[in-house]
């Protein structure tokens, strides 16, 4: 089918303005957040329904054209951008919008792939519930890709990242199919659990269109706290102690190191450097519970008290309004960006050896590249270290991302020997889509291609990523 009838038709579908052509139109959907990838496909098509979508996709496999389902691209490894190797539509799912419903004494919100994360938090919370999932993205990223790329964010230590928090999927099949699994079902033993295909696979075995979330009781009372640590060491030994002594009521736990810190300094003028002295390490703790806030409050004091008592932690400060927490969240918010150009790293290993990953590590980076500058920060009450690597200054820094690939082999090369993955929560996309090879067990790289090859023979669900 010539290109022109082609576009015509997925404009039938679609409607003509909803088949982006023109580049100052298309740019933005071709390029990842990055800015490592850019590649042109042949438009860009929002639908606004599942029966849309459907019919893209069947007219997509009749005439051999492979599809990039893309959510709100903040996507971190290239997974949601068109690769440019074969003919290609970006299928845009940012109109798909709308909580289809909220039913708050099963604690379930039912809402489309490209509702913004953020509204679906505030959604949640004007019905008195709590939407756990949160990620520096929330404000742009949509719900879509989040469990596209099962993605984590900073409550993952208490309520696990995005694979915990779907009972149903909407998706539509590599055949034009739609799978209504919309099931707001604590318990279905009815046979394999196929929603949990969909999830973290990219888009690589369907488009994903909507979803049954879980919600959870609303804190009334949440403490936030900046502390002081030693190392790393000392970090993980804090955990475990607050949780012996807290229980769930610990939600985040976030590692900063202090070259981070600085670089946010730097980056962000304003910026409040919680203590007047300099510590190597800080943690960023966030407890959540019921009941009156003083009280939280009083149990987080002590608690921390006894930390500083035994030696755990070297400072604390304990926010005392919600400014002062939003203040100290928006350090750890503004890590990634004022950082944007080194060699990064997301990566896990059990959460008792994130010490030695980091230590290991660093002396492995610096024996190798003589001045490197380590930015480790991340939420190590999941194992999950987002491990940065610069240099001195901006020339040094870009020299260093062209040897981008023997900075990863250095860092990799630590993670399996701790037993660790190459990628926590980002995924592969098209970043880590060879490395992967290197570091899975064959057979598991054996049975994805055997699902793959079964639900989309023709392999036109977002080519060249993951697989």
């Amino acid at each position: 089918m010539p290109q022109d009838s082609f576009l015509a038709r997925l404009a039938a579908i679609v409607g003509s303005k909803q088949v982006l052509t023109q580049p100052q139109d298309t740019a933005p959907y071709f390029t990842d957040w990055r800015r490592h990838y850019r590649a042109a496909a042949e438009c860009v098509v929002r639908p606004t329904s599942a029966a849309e979508v459907s019919a893209v996709v069947r007219l997509c496999v009749r005439e051999g054209v492979a599809l990039v389902p893309q959510g709100g691209n903040t996507g971190l490894c290239g997974g949601s951008v068109p690769t440019g190797a074969k003919r290609e539509i970006v299928l845009s799912l940012a109109r798909m919008n709308r909580i289809r419903e909220l039913d708050a004494l099963n604690d379930t919100l039912t809402a489309e792939a490209g509702c913004v994360l953020a509204e679906i938090q505030r959604a949640a919370d004007d019905a008195g519930r709590l939407f756990p999932l949160s990620l520096g993205a929330e404000g742009s990223c949509m719900i879509g890709g989040n469990l596209s790329t099962n993605a984590g964010g900073v409550n993952v230590l208490r309520y696990g990242n995005a694979r915990a928090q779907v009972l149903g999927l909407e998706v539509v099949l590599p055949d034009g199919s739609i799978w209504n699994g919309l099931r707001g079902l604590r318990k279905d033993n009815t046979g394999y659990d196929l929603k949990q295909l969909f999830i973290g696979a990219e888009g690589t075995l369907g488009v994903i269109t909507a979803a049954v979330l879980k919600l959870y009781p609303k804190p009334s009372a949440v403490a936030t706290a900046w502390i002081a640590v030693a190392s790393p060491a000392r970090a993980v030994e804090l955990m475990a102690r607050l949780r012996a002594r807290l229980g769930d009521r610990l939600s985040a736990f976030e590692l900063v190191s202090r070259a981070c810190l600085d670089a946010v300094l730097a980056h962000a003028p304003g910026s409040p450097d919680p203590f007047a002295a300099r510590h190597s390490w800080y943690v960023l703790a966030d407890l959540a519970d019921s009941g009156e806030p003083a009280a939280l409050q009083s149990l987080a004091e002590q608690a921390l008290l006894e930390c500083a008592e035994n030696g755990t932690l070297e400072d604390v400060a304990l926010a005392h309004s919600e400014a002062q927490a939003r203040a100290l969240w928006k350090i750890r918010d503004t890590i990634p960006e004022a950082q944007f150009r080194n060699v990064k790293h997301d990566v896990s290993v059990p959460v008792s050896r994130v010490p030695e990953l980091i230590e290991r590590a660093s002396a492995a980076l610096e024996a190798e590249f003589p001045g490197v500058r380590i930015y480790a920060f991340g939420h190590i009450g999941d194992g999950n270290v987002h491990f940065n690597v610069g240099m001195g200054d901006a020339a040094a820094t870009e020299d260093l991302i062209g040897r981008r690939g023997a900075v990863n082999r250095v860092v990799y090369g630590v993670i399996d020997a701790l037993g660790g993955s190459i990628s926590a929560e980002h995924g592969l996309g098209q970043l880590k889509r060879e490395e992967i090879r290197r570091h899975k067990d064959p057979l598991e790289l054996a049975l994805m291609r055997r699902l793959k090859d079964a639900l989309d023979p023709l392999g036109l669900m977002n080519p060249g990523k993951l697989l």
